[in-house]
């Protein structure tokens, strides 16, 4: 199993270190109770160095790649992105990245569990196309930056103005090393860089007053976020509206592989699940237990979590349920336990 770039580093300031999706990285530094609230109402900082990043050059790289992900990329103006989803013919989801139009070619971000299975069905698909993809993995790694404090922060260290969300700018970081800031949404940003000017980077941000921040709380706010994953949340069982990630998808955009279904369920409003967030009385429930509604199944726990918080830790989790049982009015059990449809985010009180 491959490791981050930051691994060495955090291990020797004392992490535990740990597998995130298929990559070693840092765990924990101290404990959830103090890195969660950091990426909260502070700021903290963590490792992204299990993100995959993939190079789509070559004169037919913007027809092509529209024509293959649920977003709009013809149209996407230099140094912004967009989220998508990768369908096969059936409309089920292989795979999500974000995508950003960097000039003369296109960067696409995931998970490096996803980047084997996305770099072959790509093969696939480029026929007679003039394009060129690339794996820029070992060549790019990123850290993250996140919380109510993170604009401070980023303010004094980042030497360029903020952009705007999923857009990047680009600039040196104390004049020498050169970078690139990355606006995900409200108080979130990724700083890519060459792996070995990440140490650097990673030090001066902690020394700015950031919190190092593991794996395991990242996975605490992911789920707190409602975030779906995929390969947890999403695999190819699941339709595009049925994840709730409507960011995902432009219905002007054109054709592209999976069109026509997603296109006939926005057409007739025909979806016979929904992506939901929910909190349970009692002991947290194991992931793939059954939700149920007068003794019938109705649902399924995708990820589960037990959420620091100042009243004490609260159980929640993500899943999907039935279209007719997602309602407040429906009585929902999770091994016994009450299960409450939430509100996103799911936070403290």
């Amino acid at each position: 199993m491959s490791r981050t770039p930051l691994y060495q580093a955090a291990v020797a300031s004392g992490a535990r270190p740990g597998e995130y999706r298929g990559v070693e990285t840092a765990a924990l530094f101290s404990s959830t109770e103090a890195e969660y609230p950091a990426l909260r109402s502070g700021c903290g900082v963590f490792d992204l160095g299990w993100r995959a990043k993939l190079s789509v050059a070559g004169p037919d790289r913007a027809r092509w790649l529209n024509g293959m992900v649920t977003n709009n990329i013809k149209d996407l103006p230099l140094n912004h992105g967009v989220y998508c989803f990768l369908l096969n013919a059936q409309g089920r989801i292989q795979g999500d990245l974000y995508a950003y139009n960097r000039g003369e070619h296109f960067i696409l971000d995931t998970d490096a569990a996803q980047k084997s299975k996305l770099l072959e069905i790509f093969d696939k698909f480029v026929i007679m196309d003039d394009v060129e993809i690339s794996d820029l993995s070992e060549k790019l790694t990123a850290i993250g930056l996140r919380g109510a404090q993170a604009v401070g922060i980023l303010s004094r260290l980042a030497n360029v103005s903020l952009p705007a969300e999923l857009q990047i700018a680009d600039s040196l970081w104390g004049q020498q090393i050169g970078y690139s800031l990355v606006h995900v949404e409200a108080n979130s940003f990724e700083l890519w860089m060459p792996p070995e000017n990440a140490p650097r980077i990673w030090n001066d941000l902690i020394q700015a007053g950031a919190t190092p921040v593991g794996s395991e709380a990242f996975e605490l706010a992911r789920i707190a976020d409602g975030t779906p994953l995929y390969g947890k949340d999403i695999n190819e069982r699941y339709l595009p509206q049925e994840t709730g990630q409507e960011r995902a998808l432009n219905f002007s955009k054109g054709c592209y592989l999976g069109q026509e279904i997603v296109e006939r369920i926005h057409s007739r409003a025909i979806l016979h699940r929904e992506f939901r967030a929910f909190t349970f009385s009692g002991a947290l429930p194991p992931v793939g237990a059954k939700i149920q509604s007068h003794g019938k199944d109705v649902g399924e726990l995708t990820s589960v979590a037990s959420l620091p918080s100042q009243n004490g830790p609260r159980q929640v989790g993500l899943g999907y349920v039935r279209r007719e049982s997602a309602t407040a009015q429906t009585p929902l059990t999770v091994e016994g336990a009450t299960a409450t449809i939430a509100k996103l985010p799911l936070d403290w009180p």
